[in-house]
């Protein structure tokens, strides 16, 4: 039997909850939600949205709804989606302030351990170091140190090329790894099956699978967390103590050799080494080894599948410019075709709407980049729609949605063009690439699919790569005795 004590309590706490409840009736804006499909009770709109692509159903429910706001209610948490510039302009970057948080993600960043990662970092003190030693290290000038980099391994790709040219897919994978872990940490992978890059892109395949948003309950019920990994029906929580084991190792083992180099004096040149370095002798850094260590970490995921989709999906048949190769690149198949989700901590207003506070509101990336008023014959690959007269135009808005938005703008996007640049133009001018042809001479049609995880990349197909021309091997053989001699 409760005590007279107890019941007080208990009667004390329903009251404040009831007047609590009732203030923020009060205070809650009148404004009506945002439109979106119907909901169902307390599940809401959790089985309306699909594992598989939802930014594609996302941009079909803009187009129903006539909005480029859409709202959904995913067992009790209130979803946001903006489809269009102007929407992710006017909140996701004027109103940063506001807008720059991050969701609680559980799956991701609680079990599977990626809560070093700084794209999925909580606004905060953490983030602002980690974004500051980011920042330093690669603004627009700051990036061109690492160039000579970036050409040695599009010179080590174009070599492959040649010697095995229908494992392009393969090499693209093993170039982004040479470039990240290079600059990155200063080790030199081994041409082929390197146990760094083979951790590394085991370890985002899993992020990229788990991070769709909407995927796995547990995001929107994070009391789930607690349920025994035996438990029936929790195969999520078998899986990410199993992926947490990569993401952690794929942290902790290459900055250990960074380390390791550095206490043997032998290491080479490197964004950890340097940061590192400059750790020591300052007393008074505004960052520590561990920021160092969450912001090398971070580069691989940001980087490598990223860059890796992107060259998979360039088309040589189309190319008026390398530049406008890259953005239409960026643009028709985005790699990151749903944003990294924000938070809003506060209630806010778009368009005489409501937009809740303790909501998760996302861009869609996919939307933004296939609108047929900014572009139009949006799935066409066109590198011409960014030309005027054989120069680029200001006046077509360019695929800076594919970086993030407001203050969460990848802060690596001025590395990655200039490797995507300096690859695109290095591999357009030595090979010619074409569709394969099939036993009848006919041409093999790519199936343009993609996978279904948070970063978009091509399912494998086939291409004919084949050298321009004598001269172009002779370069490129030219290209690989200077890099012997250097590393001689």
């Amino acid at each position: 039997m409760l005590s007279l004590g107890t019941l007080r309590a208990m009667w004390a706490l329903g009251l404040g909850l009831a007047l609590y409840a009732l203030h923020a009736r009060r205070n809650r804006s009148k404004l009506p939600l945002p439109p979106g499909p119907k909901k169902l009770p307390l599940v809401g709109n959790l089985f309306q949205i699909p594992l598989f692509h939802p930014w594609e159903t996302y941009m079909a429910w803009r187009k129903e709804f006539n909005s480029d706001i859409i709202h959904l209610d995913v067992a009790g948490k209130s979803l946001v989606i903006l489809s269009s510039i102007k929407a992710t302009e006017t909140l996701l970057e004027k109103r940063s302030s506001i807008y720059s948080d991050r969701a609680r993600v559980p799956m991701v960043g609680e079990l599977m351990g990626w809560d070093f990662n700084v794209a999925m970092m909580k606004y905060g003190d953490e983030w602002r170091a980690n974004r500051r030693l980011f920042n330093q290290g690669f603004t627009a000038k700051a990036s061109m140190k690492y160039q000579p980099k970036q050409v040695t391994a599009t010179h080590h790709l174009l070599q492959r090329f040649v010697e095995s040219p229908d494992e392009f897919m393969t090499h693209f994978r093993q170039w982004a790894g040479e470039i990240i872990m290079s600059i990155a940490y200063g080790i030199d992978v081994l041409p082929a099956n390197d146990p760094y890059v083979a951790l590394a892109n085991e370890a985002v395949h899993t992020l990229s699978n788990a991070g769709v948003p909407g995927k796995y309950l547990v995001d929107s019920l994070p009391i789930l967390k607690y349920v025994p990994a035996w438990f029936p029906g929790a195969g999520f929580k078998r899986d990410a103590i199993a992926w947490r084991k990569l993401a952690r190792a794929m942290r902790d083992v290459p900055f250990a050799e960074t380390k390791r180099q550095m206490e043997l004096g032998i290491a080479p040149p490197s964004f950890a080494a340097e940061s590192l370095a400059a750790l020591k002798e300052s007393e008074n850094s505004f960052y520590t080894e561990a920021t160092v260590q969450s912001t090398t970490g971070t580069m691989y995921t940001g980087g490598a599948d990223t860059s890796v989709s992107a060259l998979n999906t360039f088309d040589e048949n189309a190319l008026p410019h390398v530049a406008a190769v890259v953005k239409e690149t960026l643009r028709w198949k985005n790699v990151g075709p749903i944003a990294v989700p924000h938070y809003l901590g506060v209630e806010d207003e778009y368009k005489g709407y409501r937009i809740p506070a303790g909501s998760v509101v996302v861009g869609n990336t996919w939307a933004i980049m296939h609108d047929e008023v900014t572009y139009p014959d949006p799935y066409a690959f066109k590198p011409e729609r960014f030309l005027l007269n054989g120069r680029l135009n200001p006046a077509v808005q360019d695929p800076d949605a594919a970086f993030g938005f407001g203050r969460r703008l990848c802060p690596g996007r001025h590395m990655a063009t200039a490797a995507l640049w300096i690859t695109v133009a290095s591999v357009l001018a030595t090979f010619d690439i074409t569709k394969p042809l099939d036993e009848n001479g006919r041409e093999i049609e790519p199936s343009y699919e993609f996978d279904s995880g948070f970063i978009n990349s091509p399912l494998p197909f086939k291409a004919c790569i084949r050298l321009r021309s004598q001269q172009a091997l002779t370069l490129i053989q030219a290209s690989g005795n200077v890099h012997d001699q250097d590393d001689a």
